[in-house]
């Protein structure tokens, strides 16, 4: 069997995330800027000069990036970044990133994570480049973050854990950014056991994923024809998707209660909302993002 692309190269979703909040650190657009300067020093340098020249950012997603994809990874990073820091301010003992890509929470929330653990979970390849280009720009790693290389579809995600010294049973918050909808359903099934399995209690589980009418090509969602159009050419398809009303019973099984949903209607109206109630940026239609829960058994 021939090895997927992303363990032989970067992941080519992770470096377009990577960019899309380096170019959010730039923007003058309120609604638009976030927090995230860390990611310019991630990109090129020859890259990170361009971005500087102004609307160069702005005309680089315009000719290469599928409708509202841009202001989707602004929502989902500010989304993700209130759960992280509030989860840290209430004393969590680990954070998990799966697929962690060129993510720099553990660096940018350092002060707020006190003796927090901060696991990160990728494939080797992509984690490699990381950490070259954090020690080619100078910037420490905090002893307190740990890199775990892994292959989601074919190594075991305990043991890997177990071996970085993740602690069993603790208060954690487990991340999957942009994770899901890579898996197939049977890997899918497996890290949400295995997050089961290692979830104390009042532990939280944040992740988004695709609407199952994407993966059937209905085209019917703002963004979705573009969107999957360039999904097929970076090499890593869209593999899992959740229909209407599916997250919840989904989660149930895993020993989580749903706590929020937003969908891209939702998230303009948390981020991209001006003061008379407009929307000042459009929202791709074919993510959702959710949080969830550990209940007591």
């Amino acid at each position: 069997m021939s090895k997927k692309r992303i363990e032989t190269t970067t992941s080519k979703t992770a470096e377009w995330t990577c960019l899309s909040r380096a170019i959010s650190s730039l923007e003058k657009r309120p609604h638009y800027r976030s927090d995230d300067r860390l990611a310019l020093s991630l990109v090129p340098g020859f890259v990170r000069l361009l971005l500087r020249v102004p609307f160069a950012g702005r005309l680089f997603l315009k000719a290469f990036a599928a409708k509202g994809m841009y202001e989707y990874v602004i929502a989902r990073t500010k989304y993700i970044d209130a759960v992280f820091k509030r989860a840290l301010s209430e004393r969590f003992a680990q954070v998990l990133l799966f697929g962690a890509g060129f993510d720099t929470r553990a660096l940018r929330f350092q002060k707020e994570a006190g003796e927090a653990r901060i696991f990160e979970l990728d494939a080797a390849v992509t984690q490699e480049a990381k950490i070259g280009q954090y020690r080619k720009r100078g910037l420490g790693i905090p002893s307190n973050v740990v890199f775990v290389p892994i292959d989601f579809d074919k190594e075991f995600l305990t043991l890997k854990l177990d071996q970085a010294g993740f602690q069993r049973d603790a208060k954690t918050l487990f991340i999957l950014e942009g994770v899901s909808m890579y898996l197939e359903p049977e890997s899918v099934d497996q890290t949400f056991r295995t997050i089961q399995e290692l979830a104390g209690a009042g532990s939280e589980v944040v992740f988004d994923y695709i609407q199952a009418s994407v993966l059937r090509h209905e085209g019917a969602r703002y963004g979705e024809k573009g969107t999957t159009k360039t999904m097929a050419k970076t090499g890593e398809p869209w593999r899992f998707g959740l229909e209407e009303g599916e997250i919840g019973p989904l989660l149930s099984r895993y020993g989580f209660e749903l706590r929020d949903r937003r969908d891209a209607h939702d998230l303009e109206e948390m981020f991209f909302q001006d003061p008379a109630g407009g929307v000042v940026g459009r929202i791709n239609a074919t993510h959702c993002l959710a949080r969830a829960v550990r209940v007591e058994e």
